[in-house]
């Protein structure tokens, strides 16, 4: 099969095997390059792995400009530095490329302050320009811009494995085999050498390189080291541990996540011993820290799969390590529109919720967590009063157990709490803008999402009229007032107008002042607002 590798993870293996080392492409990169080629599709990914026989100290001496870090035989370099070292020209792109998150389009978005020409003054002050930086999620309006760096790491042996995550020891191996047979999954232990010939003929003339940001390999110019048959099982759409499941989950209980996450991913079921392995192991999943269980977990829910993500951690009894609250949702009725229990529910507002931020997508699972314990028949029907302020704590709980951000915590919580929202068509203005203040503008989009999952996820239809002009009239009112700051007087403008004194008073004004505001924008002038003072002071 014909191969597309880009020309820097090319450069790394011409310069090692010019130093006189073994050089291999390794793990997710090869499995995606060989993916893409079964499939005839393009492989986008940007993140390539090596592996070779030389150490880290070696490494470092063949790369001037690489860092090492841990200690486990990696060695990284940078795009940029691995394109000066070699003559090739610096590719401008790299410095805005974002190699750590996925692209997500903002063009459907409603309320985009970033590009937004009809905004007041203080909503863009307030809203996602100082957001803070969230370590769990990237939101689509501002990527994290970070470009990862090449790693690099010496052929490895693993030691015992006491603690169910990490080998006690780790010593440098002599062969490519030993570092294929101790890794998890047979779709990521494979390694691609290149033709050293070829190499040196590509890179004999950097200058000409220009613009080559991907080279095409015919079979002769490449060797696929495949000793455990991935080659065959991605073919198959199969995931399978490599060697004895048994023994690789109890070496590293994060391994059970990572085969649901790839086969979610990467749309394949996981063999009928690996799948058995899960279930025998789950309770492994306890030595495993919540910041290693939710990276899997959110990559899971923001795949083409979420639902089955789900399903299967139910199946093989690793959810309720992770979210045992939602366990609760079977069996429970609903009434109304709904058709299903409150259980499948919650899946299918997860897999039908637009966005692709995990912590939307998180919150549209959980929007209904607290039914279960609200759950009441009046006049025979169920009902869940107040399901969505109870769940608006456990969710965040929940959150605060996955060791989000503080950021994304708030967020869940606001997501949840505020998910029952309803429009009529004799809303007021101000009506609109009280929910767009109470929601945060910048959770408005957020919202709007979680709210869609939950209506498709109940079997509504696609298109709902009276959303689409909430929307509208929400952009509406972009540019009216909606905080305190807004208003066209402040408190030194009350104090020296009327006479007042610092104290309690001026912020009861202002408050009282802004209230009327929000019913009729058209009072916010200077003049209208001090007499509207006065008058409360009379």
């Amino acid at each position: 099969m014909k191969i597309q590798i880009p020309l820097e993870p090319l450069a790394v293996l011409y310069t090692l095997q010019k130093a006189g080392l073994e050089a291999y492409i390794v793990g997710g990169a090869v499995r995606d390059l060989i993916l893409a080629a079964q499939q005839n599709t393009t492989d986008n990914s940007k993140d390539y792995d090596f592996t070779t026989n030389a150490t880290p100290e070696q490494l470092q001496a063949v790369f001037p400009e690489s860092f090492y870090e841990n200690t486990f035989g990696t060695v990284s370099i940078t795009p940029e530095h691995l394109r000066t070292q070699l003559g090739l020209p610096v590719d401008t792109a790299l410095e805005n490329e974002d190699h750590n998150t996925d692209e997500l389009s903002t063009s459907r978005r409603i309320i985009d302050l970033a590009n937004a020409s009809k905004i007041h003054r203080s909503l863009q002050e307030s809203g996602l320009q100082n957001k803070p930086a969230s370590p769990s999620a990237t939101a689509p309006h501002q990527p994290a811009k970070k470009i990862v760096p090449y790693e690099i790491t010496t052929f490895r042996s693993d030691g015992m494995y006491s603690d169910h995550r990490r080998p006690e020891t780790v010593t440098w191996g002599s062969t490519l085999q030993e570092d294929l047979d101790r890794r998890d999954f047979t779709v990521n232990a494979m390694a691609i050498a290149v033709d050293q010939a070829f190499l040196e003929e590509l890179f004999s003339a950097p200058q000409t390189l220009v613009g080559n940001n991907s080279i095409e390999l015919n079979p002769e110019k490449y060797t696929l080291n495949d000793p455990h048959s991935g080659e065959q099982d991605l073919a198959n759409h199969l995931i399978k541990t490599v060697g004895d499941p048994q023994r690789r989950f109890q070496e590293d209980a994060l391994r059970m996540l990572r085969a649901i996450r790839f086969s979610v991913q990467l749309n394949m079921r996981i063999e009928a011993e690996t799948y058995h392995a899960l279930k025998t192991h789950h309770e492994l999943l306890g030595h495993i820290s919540f910041e290693r269980i939710r990276d899997e977990f959110l990559k899971m829910i923001v795949s083409n799969y979420p639902k089955e993500a789900i399903e299967l951690l139910d199946e093989t009894g690793l959810l309720y390590y992770i979210i045992p609250e939602l366990l609760d949702a079977k069996g429970v009725e609903q009434g109304g529109h709904h058709t299903t229990d409150v259980w499948t529910h919650s899946l299918d507002a997860l897999a039908e919720c637009p966005s692709q931020d995990p912590v939307v997508k998180l919150a549209a699972l959980l929007h209904d967590i607290s039914k279960p314990e609200t759950f009441a028949l009046v006049n025979g029907l169920p009902t869940f009063y107040n399901h969505e302020i109870l769940g608006s704590r456990k969710a965040k709980k929940i959150a605060q157990r996955l060791r989000l951000s503080n950021y994304d915590i708030d967020r869940i919580f606001i997501l949840v709490r505020h998910h029952m929202f309803h429009y009529q068509q004799d809303h007021t203005d101000a009506a609109i803008r009280r929910f767009m203040r109470k929601v945060g503008l910048e959770n408005i989009d957020d919202i709007l999402d979680v709210r869609e999952g939950d209506r498709l996820g109940s079997g509504a239809r696609k298109t709902s009229w009276r959303l689409e002009e909430m929307k509208e009239r929400m952009i509406e009112q972009l540019n009216q007032p909606m905080d305190v700051t807004d208003l066209a007087i402040d408190g030194t403008d009350l104090m020296r107008e009327l006479q007042l004194q610092p104290g309690p008073v001026i912020g009861k004004l202002l408050h009282s002042l802004f209230e009327q505001v929000m019913d009729n924008p058209e009072l916010n002038t200077k003049e209208t607002l001090l007499e509207k003072a006065r008058q409360e002071l009379a």
